[in-house]
């Protein structure tokens, strides 16, 4: 098996005005390595300049104008920048990144306001999970929630993870963290991805939670119940916010340990049960707790009926793409809303799609 470290998932910048770019672009190109190049950079000057004058143009004379005084006597080849993507062979011509970012969030406006780019650009979130995480990771990373994403996850692509994680079947075996960065890297290469594809664990917290900066916010959604307690115990201490999607009834957690340092986790579902008394727990015990975190009586029907079957008739917990990618879009917006300052409480909630539409089988 191929090691983790030796899986490419950064794209590489070539900038055509720097003679050392333009000798390594045309070595990469010589050496048969690249098998795709796409060169639309005329579409998105035309594009960018269309952000300049949304109303459009009284003339083609106009437009040429505009876009003459964007690109600045530079011609089409050398403006902007040629990004590889070493996994897909691939070599595309984009705007540079304050362009590519102007232009990329321009419909973002002004549901997300350019001020509140800009903030968001500053804001690091972890994601903990890549299965459920991936949904949230990319969701975050088409609007633009943060401008690093720390992400942690030690296992590998299965058959049975394409029920809800979007990715292609010849990724499979490969780390998830990796699937995740890469996807990440194909919609927007100037965002900055950290991998952890040994996942979390009592050697790695202070690295994920604090190197290079600490992250502003965490997003757990793994299924180790060690790792559920062990990431809060360590945000809590850190006053990092903490939020959760379960997918289960659009069921989702936050825990604003930024505005209450001494807040029980789990919003006191499991008392004040400490990391010492963790690490004594059974497993009949600690599913006990689980099932306190979950709020077992308040779980969907058929969630409810698939529990009993876990390791007999079902490998593990049940998930749907539909209720995934609703997460990905409920984290998401909530995320954002902590990262700007709004006010977010603590608390568990609900959007239970089934109650709403009259479909409740409860």
């Amino acid at each position: 098996m191929t090691n983790n470290l030796e899986l490419p998932y950064k794209p590489l910048f070539f900038r055509m005005s720097d003679a050392r770019d333009r000798k390594m672009l045309n070595d990469l190109r010589e050496s048969g390595n690249i098998i795709f190049e796409y060169d639309e950079i005329e579409r998105q000057v035309d594009e960018l300049a269309r952000c300049h004058y949304p109303a459009g143009w009284e003339s083609e004379a106009q437009r040429q104008v505009v876009i003459q005084d964007l690109i600045a006597g530079t011609s089409f080849d050398e403006y902007g920048v040629w990004v590889y993507y070493p996994w897909r062979r691939t070599l595309v011509h984009l705007l540079d990144k304050d362009e590519f970012v102007e232009v990329r969030t321009n419909r973002n406006q002004l549901k997300i306001t350019a001020a509140e780019r800009d903030i968001l650009e500053q804001k690091k979130v972890g994601i903990v999970g890549l299965s459920v995480g991936q949904s949230i990771a990319l969701t975050m990373a088409m609007e633009r929630t943060c401008g690093t994403l720390r992400l942690a996850d030690f296992d590998e692509l299965d058959l049975s993870n394409l029920n809800r994680l979007r990715t292609a079947v010849f990724n499979l075996a490969v780390p998830k963290v990796i699937i995740a960065a890469r996807e990440i890297a194909e919609i927007d290469p100037y965002l900055t991805v950290e991998i952890f594809p040994a996942g979390l664990n009592n050697e790695n917290y202070h690295s994920f939670l604090r190197n290079n900066g600490q992250i502003d916010l965490l997003v757990e959604v793994c299924d180790s119940f060690e790792v559920k307690l062990e990431s809060r115990f360590n945000a809590r201490a850190l006053h990092i916010p903490v939020v959760m999607d379960t997918n289960d009834r659009g069921m989702l957690d936050v825990e604003r340990f930024d505005l209450e340092p001494e807040r029980l986790i789990f919003h006191g579902l499991i008392g004040d049960l400490t990391s010492t008394e963790l690490k004594n727990l059974s497993e009949d015990e600690k599913l006990q707790y689980l099932m306190k975190i979950v709020n077992a009586q308040e779980l969907s029907v058929r969630m409810k009926n698939s529990i009993p079957q876990i390791k007999r008739t079902l490998i593990s917990w049940p998930q749907l793409a539909s209720e995934v990618v609703l997460g990905g879009a409920l984290t998401t917006n909530v995320c954002r809303k902590i990262l700007l300052g709004e006010q977010v409480f603590s608390g568990r909630y609900y959007l239970d799609m089934d109650s709403l539409t009259g479909s409740d089988c409860n």
